[in-house]
């Protein structure tokens, strides 16, 4: 695979004109320092995080509804160029939203709707995320695209590196499922296994990014602008609903990202008028074995303790969350909550999902549903709200989190006597 710089990439450090589109500057979240766009991700006065600054002007819906059926439909909201779909890329995005009344009506709950984004093209949200970083690092001169991975992170950089033509070196713990670990090495590039959980892969991922100045690590020197990538899962569910916001969303929680950039994404649609600004609340969910940012809020804590992993729901394995106390701000301020769910809940939502809705989801989707099940059966969803839950994966990803639990029917021999004691008939 080439490691060539693609055409028209601007050298590092000089982006062409328009390379963002609307961004104007990166502010920090703690003391709103703000500095120039950049492959920058730490504040130089607090060392608080990133994130990007918009100037939008005029947006319509008519606008948006002319674009593509992907992420760049909203191109305008998004720091990308103007003709960021022309360069090669994996094109994620414009998911389903299933209207998921056979689940509804076994929870008891009015109106209920999933986002399904394991349509993408690895499976998973992360190619939205990484559409968005793959642009920031062609226009700042990157040659590598890389990233630490629980799993997702990892099939996404590595599809896209191989769409554009460049070098994709990933980072995954060991222990990762099997299908994850197939799903990025089938792609080429470099696969890296290392021994130790999530927070120590990208400790190492940190250190090699201060080293090799070339390569954009997605969710390290580039991730103000990967991060905004998860704003289109807002966008989406906004405009499949006819343009309005719904009343309630559960979101799993890995690194916390997602959940506060579908906040992100609410506010700046009502901003621009293309919604009409009306309340919502925002429900985290966990799994138990890894279980920080649930725990800090029901102890009304407002800094979020590390904890080491241990569940089947790896992709959200990240004892660490870098935007766990921000997961927190959303949920108390939108006045939703964050729940955790044990291994046994998690393989029940798993299978109550695709037996309600035929929606196979892997073990984060496990983890939304079994939440919004825990939430709506302790009162603290409301039954009779609009309500859309996230599902971010395939299930055929995480098979041996139930490979136990389903199976054939029966085992008979060919014959239709068989087939009748069997008592399937």
């Amino acid at each position: 695979m080439s490691t060539q710089v693609p055409e028209r990439v601007a050298t590092s450090g000089s982006p062409r004109e328009g390379a963002f589109g609307p961004a104007r500057s990166l502010v920090c979240r703690e003391c709103g320092t703000e500095r120039e766009l950049g492959p920058f991700y730490a504040c130089e006065e607090c060392f608080g995080p990133l994130e990007i600054k918009y100037d939008f002007g005029t947006v319509t819906r008519e606008q948006i509804e002319a674009g593509p059926r992907s992420i760049w439909r909203y191109k305008d909201l998004l720091p990308v160029p103007a003709d960021v779909a022309s360069f090669p890329n994996t094109d994620p995005g414009f998911t389903r939203l299933v209207k998921a009344d056979n689940l509804a009506r076994e929870l008891g709950i009015r109106s209920l709707w999933v986002k399904d984004d394991s349509g993408n093209p690895t499976h998973s949200f992360k190619d939205r995320v990484v559409a968005v970083a793959l642009a920031a690092a062609r226009e700042l001169g990157f040659t590598v695209l890389a990233c630490p991975s629980t799993g997702n992170l990892a099939n996404a950089v590595a599809a896209a590196a191989a769409r554009a033509g460049i070098r994709g070196v990933v980072l995954i713990p060991d222990n990762l499922e099997q299908a994850k670990i197939i799903a990025s090495a089938v792609y080429g590039g470099s696969l890296v296994a290392v021994r130790g959980n999530y927070d120590d892969v990208n400790k190492l991922a940190s250190e090699i990014a201060g080293e090799e100045t070339d390569w954009a690590f997605v969710n390290v020197n580039v991730r103000p602008y990967y991060a905004e990538g998860s704003k289109t899962l807002g966008f989406e569910v906004a405009e499949q609903l006819g343009w309005r916001l719904p009343e309630q969303v559960v979101i799993p929680v890995a690194s916390g990202s997602q959940l506060t950039k579908v906040d992100k994404s609410f506010g700046e649609l009502a901003g621009l008028g293309l919604v009409d600004e009306t309340p919502y609340k925002i429900f985290g969910a966990q799994a138990t074995g890894c279980s920080p940012v649930s725990a800090a809020f029901k102890d009304g804590h407002d800094v979020v303790r590390p904890v080491k992993p241990d569940t089947i729901a790896k992709s959200l394995a990240i004892g660490n969350p870098a935007d766990g106390p921000y997961v927190l701000d959303v949920t108390r301020r939108t006045g939703g909550a964050v729940e955790d769910v044990s291994e046994d809940e998690i393989r029940d939502g798993i299978t109550l999902l695709a037996r309600t809705e035929g929606i196979f989801a892997e073990t984060a989707g496990g983890v939304t549903v079994a939440t919004l099940k825990k939430l709506l059966a302790n009162g603290q969803l409301d039954p009779d709200a609009e309500t859309v839950v996230f599902n971010t994966g395939d299930g055929l990803k995480t098979l041996d989190a139930i490979s136990g639990r389903v199976g054939p029917t029966a085992t008979i021999d060919a014959t239709y006597d068989a087939f009748v004691a069997a008592g399937i008939a």
